[in-house]
């Protein structure tokens, strides 16, 4: 007997739509639910259900306490079911605006979506940008199902003009397959069988779409790809690399070429847990030994030697924002492509889009849920295809570097060929050559504080006494540098973050010539002072955090920027309006209060002489 094919799908649509009910009723006609199941079920019903005495098939799926407790639909649930003729896993996503990123991680994998509309209230917002991050996501096969037309007393009126609407909205979007259906997840009509109920509909049942969309993707027809998970080297004889095929097919005695470096070699085995195999295709998880011992690390890609992936460090993506906080250009972050994790950072914001009217605006920040096209520029070349042609090589995510929490989901949208031209040149004359030849070990003295904290006033007296012993030095002062280099930069987030990343690269450049940099800036965020650290090599950034408290800061107020603050005419004002992430763990803290600004600077001189600069 053939084995039956599998069919990924998921639903979606805006709150209390009925995707759980729809898909308890799914498990329900399927006959799926066990007597125990069931006594749970109708227990449940009775005490947290919504449909009086009846059975509420939601809780079926709505498997959290809190999912439970507010009815709603919070984690994506995954369920098993078959017919007789298919398999199915489905995803129950959820309808809320605040959990948009859990329904993109379901879209993620799926082959079709059942797009649910409650029939009493049409189209949503919510339900527009499901549809769109379906479009976005690669999926092709959509059923549009029109719930609750028992609300409506199965009014075909009702059900016309949604669908209209929503095959209008949807044209763009692309999809190969749509299809639009009336029915009722509670009571049942239209999802396994026909019902009684509405005659003047002549479709097909919902079941009847399923089974008829092509099931699985065409991952399998594509170029062999396989990121490498894990080096397999249990002995000095054995030399495996590890991983889930993720599209393609490969043989025995086929040819791979690692993308980063260009080897090539051919596989000499396909090796599994229940034995070698002589082929293998997407999905298949595999240890593959090959014929010759080339470097391939964990995050590495195989690839088909005679059809290799893009190969790029920029390139520009389509990316879904998922974190409270908004995404700003130049924040650095880590992106996890396949198995590799590699630094990078979005560099530009070309515009973002409006999932309901699908119109393209400006943009200098992401919010929450918000879809942006964007330049993303990675520390170094990563392999991978665009989404539009591969699925599983086109995607990936980024991760916020502190809290490890992922904060975006990006689609690859094709490479900034412009980058790969762009290649650092070698210098005769080095770091080490520059900063011999001043006698000296070149630096950065990063002050970070509040304004008025005495940053400026501790640089000064510290660069005068470096002077005075003969060493070279330059100040890079916040307030002058808005002057010249960041003249066209403001002070919301995302000017703070631009302004902090040109300071760290211009303060780099005078390392590089040798120099003692002292850059006096307020420099908020803990991120953008890491970032900085990073740019430069061991011992060569040295943060110092003047800490002295608000109230002094304010009572000083020289320039009149807070008194201005408070009354509102300045925006964004740290320490007022916007917040101050103080350092974790500086080099060095100077207490501003009960330290004198001559005092500071002896510690700070001090603390040079004590590594060597």
């Amino acid at each position: 007997m053939a084995e039956k094919d599998l069919l990924r799908f998921l639903t979606c649509g805006s709150v209390d739509d009925g995707k759980s009910t729809l898909i308890g009723r799914l498990l329900w006609d399927a006959k799926l639910i066990f007597d125990d199941q069931m006594r749970t079920l109708e227990a449940e019903s009775r005490r947290l259900g919504t449909q009086g005495d009846g059975i509420d098939f939601a809780l079926l799926l709505d498997g959290l306490q809190a999912e439970r407790e507010q009815g709603i639909t919070i984690d994506v649930a995954y369920r098993f079911f078959a017919t007789e003729t298919r398999k199915f896993i489905v995803a129950d996503t959820p309808g809320h605006e605040q959990y948009t990123r859990n329904m993109a991680t379901g879209a993620s994998t799926a082959d079709a979506a059942v797009i649910l509309v409650d029939a009493r209230k049409g189209l949503l917002p919510q339900t527009r940008r499901h549809s769109f991050i379906v479009s976005l996501m690669g999926i092709r096969h959509v059923v549009l199902a029109v719930n609750k037309m028992d609300a409506v007393d199965y009014g075909e009126a009702v059900f016309a003009a949604i669908r209209d609407d929503y095959l209008a909205f949807a044209a763009p979007l692309g999809f190969a397959g749509l299809d639009c259906l009336p029915i009722s997840a509670l009571k049942g009509d239209m999802v396994y069988s026909r019902g009684d109920a509405m005659p003047w509909y002549g479709g097909p049942t919902l079941m009847d779409c399923l089974e008829a969309i092509e099931a699985g993707s065409d991952a399998a027809a594509l170029p062999f790809r396989m990121p490498v998970q894990w080096v397999c080297r249990p002995d000095a004889n054995f030399r495996g690399y590890c991983g889930s095929i993720e599209s393609g097919t490969l043989r025995v005695g086929d040819r791979v070429a690692v993308p980063s470096s260009g080897q090539v070699s051919t596989v000499r085995r396909i090796a599994t847990f229940n034995g070698d195999l002589q082929e293998a295709a997407a999905g298949d998880a595999v240890n593959l030994v090959l014929a010759d011992e080339i470097d391939v690390s964990r995050g590495e890609m195989l690839a088909a030697a005679d059809a290799r992936p893009d190969l790029c460090d920029q390139f520009m993506a389509k990316i879904i924002w998922m974190h409270g906080d908004p995404l700003l250009p130049g924040r650095k972050c880590l992106m996890k492509i396949g198995a590799d994790l590699v630094a990078a950072q979005v560099s530009e914001i070309k515009h973002k889009i409006n999932v309901n009217t699908f119109e393209e605006t400006a943009a200098r920040s992401l919010a929450l849920n918000e879809i942006g096209m964007c330049n993303v520029a990675a520390d170094r070349a990563v392999a991978f295809d665009p989404y539009g042609r591969n699925r599983g090589t086109g995607r990936f995510i980024l991760i916020d570097r502190y809290s490890n929490a992922t904060v975006g989901a990006g689609l690859i949208e094709h490479a900034l060929r412009r980058a790969t031209n762009v290649h650092r040149q070698k210098e005769t004359v080095d770091k080490a050559a520059r900063a011999a030849i001043k006698g000296q070990k070149p630096c950065v003295l990063w002050f970070t504080g509040l304004s008025g904290s005495g940053k400026s006033t501790l640089a000064d007296l510290v660069e005068r006494e470096l002077h005075a012993r003969g060493r070279h030095t330059v100040i890079l002062d916040g307030d002058n540098l808005r002057h010249g280099l960041n003249r066209n930069l403001g002070f919301t987030d995302a000017d703070r973050v631009e302004n902090i990343r040109r300071t760290a690269e211009v303060a780099k450049l005078c390392v590089e010539a040798g120099l003692i940099v002292l850059v006096s800036l307020i420099s908020p965020f803990r991120t953008e002072r890491r970032m900085a650290r990073e740019l430069l090599g061991e011992g060569e950034f040295l943060e110092i955090f003047v800490d002295t408290p608000l109230a002094l800061c304010e009572a000083r107020d020289v320039k009149g920027l807070y008194a201005k603050a408070r009354k509102g005419e300045i925006p964004n004002f740290t320490g007022v309006q916007a917040p101050y992430e103080p350092p974790e763990a500086p080099e060095l803290r100077i207490d501003g209060d009960a330290t004198t600004p001559e005092e500071g600077a002896a510690r700070i001189l001090e603390m040079l002489q004590t590594r060597g600069r």
